[in-house]
Parts: structure tokens; C-alpha cells; sequence
């Protein structure tokens, strides 16, 4: 069967001219900081936070609860408007939500229950017009394929485990073909077992599709392991600490002593070296 020409995925059109190059800064968060307002009070959730994210980026947003982390991604996902500070996609400001920035959640239940596997990753592409119905259901069966979960197409999800619920959620993010993916914690209520495949499951993606992801956690390890580079944020509220580059690791490395010990140096940017400076 020959794929439908109007249905592109970035893999095929990663040879294409028009694509921009994965070197070029793709998002800007410029001394940004966040507020959110309690009963009692405003609180302050970020402070005068910068970085820059370029194309094919795993960038992951790392630090302790409370630290802000989740609320950045949802400032670049459009859903909360900065206090003060700018954010820019493609040297756009960010207003408002949109198809370009899609979040991937820690919750399982993201998908609606009444929809098949197949309807669920089809349907977003539909209502965003984007595809007719055959191009829609055809993308998203080249998806689901990615996450190996093609023989589940028909299934409803309440037939699916946690892990095969994310999967389907990283599907339908990946099938709408987002600048970048967001993704807030989202293996942090699987298993160990589970959260290490999904792990597996999402580089080996990123190595077929070369997406740019922006990935929030708070496991110093899940972030050398899954991110190219990390932005280390202080307790609350959260400003930067340090950016480090952590590409050369991988799940591999897990039991190796200089991993162990940047571990080791990661908590102590993150919390003892805050400590002292109080």
C-alpha cells in the first residue's frame, strides 16, 4: 500500500527543504515569572526563568515539587499568561493554546471512553481540520504503529493497562505533528517496570521521528536518561540553577559511577547548594 502524499510524516519530510533545521531555536522563555492566586494571597511559582529550546531538543524542565516545572509547560502550552517575561515560539509570543504545542499529561484518563483506540488518536485531526477522514484515520494508524499498539486499534480504553493509555496519548500528540510536545510527568503513576519501558519506548521514538520534546519531571534520573538537555529549577519558587547537557546517557548507564555521580552533583545543585544559600 503507497501512503497517501497529502499525509506527511516528519520522518519522510525530514529530507524536504522547506523543513527547518534541527540546529535553529525553536521556543524562548524569557525571564519569565509565574503567578497564581490563592484565597489568601498571590504566589509567586517561577522567577525571571530563561532557556531556549532548538529543534530535536529533549529538553527536560527538572526540579522538586512545587519548584514550578509544570506550571512553565503549561505557560508554554498557552494556558497560563506570564506575570512577566516573554515566551515565543518560532519568534511568535505565545497567547493561547494551540495545535503546535500539544500536552501529553501524567493522568491515564485523557482519552474520551466512548472512543475506540483508532478514534481517539483520528478524531483531533478531524476537529482541527487539518485532515479529511481517510488521511485522518490513515495518520493515525502510522502512529499507533509507532507506539506498537496496532492490533489495539478497535479497542476502548478501558480494555488498556496505564502504560498502553499513555501510549495512545503520546500517539494522538505525535499524529498532530506539534513544533513541540509537551509532555508533564508522564510516567510518573506507572510502575517502575512500566516507567522504565515507557522510557525505552519514547527515545526509540524520538530516534524514528525526531520530534522536539519538553518534558517536565522531578527523578533526577528519569531526566539524564530521557533528556539531551536539562534545566535544573530551585524549590519554590523556582529559578535556574544550572543547565547541563545529559546526552550521553542512557538506561544503560543506570548502574555506571559516573552517572551515579552526576546524579550525586544534580541533587546537590538542586538542594544543597540551595540550603547553604539561605
Amino acid at each position: 500500500m503507497v501512503a497517501n502524499p497529502s499525509v506527511l510524516f516528519p520522518e519522510q519530510a525530514a529530507t524536504q527543504a522547506s523543513e527547518p533545521s534541527h540546529s535553529s531555536r525553536l521556543l524562548a522563555v524569557d525571564r519569565v515569572s509565574l503567578e497564581y492566586r490563592t484565597r489568601e494571597r498571590v504566589v509567586r511559582a517561577t522567577h525571571d526563568v530563561s532557556f531556549d529550546v532548538y529543534g530535536g531538543d529533549r529538553f527536560v524542565l527538572l526540579g522538586p515539587s512545587g519548584c514550578g516545572k509544570s506550571t512553565l509547560l503549561k505557560a508554554v502550552g498557552g494556558f497560563i499568561k506570564p506575570a512577566s517575561g516573554t515566551i515565543t515560539l518560532d519568534g511568535e509570543t505565545v497567547r493561547e493554546p494551540g495545535a503546535d504545542r500539544i500536552v501529553v499529561f501524567q493522568e491515564f484518563d485523557q482519552l474520551p471512553p466512548w472512543k475506540t483506540v483508532l478514534e481517539n488518536i483520528a478524531f483531533p485531526l478531524r476537529a482541527a481540520k487539518k485532515l479529511s477522514r481517510a488521511e485522518a484515520k490513515e495518520r493515525a494508524q502510522h502512529y499507533l504503529d509507532k507506539v506498537g499498539l496496532a492490533q489495539f486499534a478497535d479497542a476502548y480504553p478501558h480494555t488498556l493497562s496505564g502504560g498502553m493509555k499513555q501510549r495512545v496519548a503520546i500517539a494522538r500528540a505525535l499524529a498532530m505533528q506539534p513544533r513541540v510536545l509537551l509532555m508533564d510527568e508522564p510516567f510518573a503513576a506507572l510502575d517502575a517496570l512500566t516507567r522504565r519501558k515507557m522510557q525505552e519506548e519514547l527515545l526509540r521514538l524520538w530516534e524514528e521521528v525526531r520530534f522536539t520534546l519538553l518534558f517536565v519531571t522531578h527523578s533526577i534520573e528519569e531526566a539524564l536518561i530521557v533528556g539531551s538537555r536539562i534545566l535544573l529549577l530551585s524549590p519554590h519558587p523556582g529559578r535556574v540553577r544550572a543547565e547541563l547537557n545529559s546526552h550521553q546517557y542512557t538506561q544503560d548507564s543506570l548502574g555506571r559511577s559516573d552517572f551515579q555521580q552526576r546524579v550525586a552533583q544534580i541533587h546537590r545543585l538542586l538542594f544543597e547548594e540551595t540550603e547553604s544559600a539561605r
